[in-house]
């Protein structure tokens, strides 16, 4: 890919695509079927967690938009195999310079959560990033608390850098503790091998 191409990935959501999950570019349009997979709004109700409310699920959207128009963030909404919204994730902390970019705000329905869709919506999230976008590095956040997040992304076959103590706040208010994750372009290959392995098995 040329070099013009791989920066003007940098202020593009793309369309991402496998058999269990389509990932596409956020939009007001999706408020009303992310609203019906957040249900009656558990998992906004895990503290340590950033999933809004059902009811908040607008304000959500709006300042996604927000962030990608400010050059900060790239949102993507996730469905399933038939096409049926099940959450979101995104791109954020882009920094084309280096290039590096985290991803996170990633929440799901919970029938989907330890499936092929995790699994695959991170290998196509991570081999756009890496073989598109040209990174050298990706990062992975989350509280200290949130043991499911963290377990997660070790799986992923991500390596953990650090805590960074009081780094932010939870949705409310308490300080947060953020462990922070990575993959760089070396070890790329390997976990690309590794995801396609554990996809391979959900099949």
């Amino acid at each position: 890919m040329t070099r013009s191409a791989a920066d003007a990935c940098w202020s593009t959501v793309p369309e991402l695509r496998g058999t269990h999950v389509a990932l596409e570019p956020l939009s007001m349009a999706h408020v009303p079927a992310l609203r019906r997979a957040l249900g009656e709004g558990g998992l906004s109700r895990l503290w340590y967690a950033n999933v809004p409310a059902p009811d908040a699920v607008e304000r959500y959207v709006v300042a996604a938009l927000e962030a990608q128009a400010q050059g900060s963030a790239l949102p993507f909404v996730v469905a399933d195999s038939a096409g049926e919204v099940v959450g979101c994730t995104r791109y954020y902390a882009l920094d084309a310079g280096v290039p590096r970019l985290n991803i996170g705000y990633t929440w799901y329905q919970r029938r989907v959560q330890r499936t092929g869709l995790n699994t695959e919506a991170k290998l196509l999230l991570l081999r756009h990033a890496f073989e598109a976008m040209g990174c050298i590095g990706v990062g992975f956040e989350t509280s200290w608390f949130n043991q499911a997040s963290r377990a997660a992304i070790a799986r992923l076959g991500a390596r953990q850098d650090g805590v960074l103590r009081n780094h932010r706040r939870h949705a409310d208010g308490t300080p947060r503790d953020t462990v922070v994750f990575s993959i760089i372009d070396s070890e790329w290959p390997a976990v690309r091998r590794h995801l396609q392995s554990l996809l391979d098995s959900h099949s």
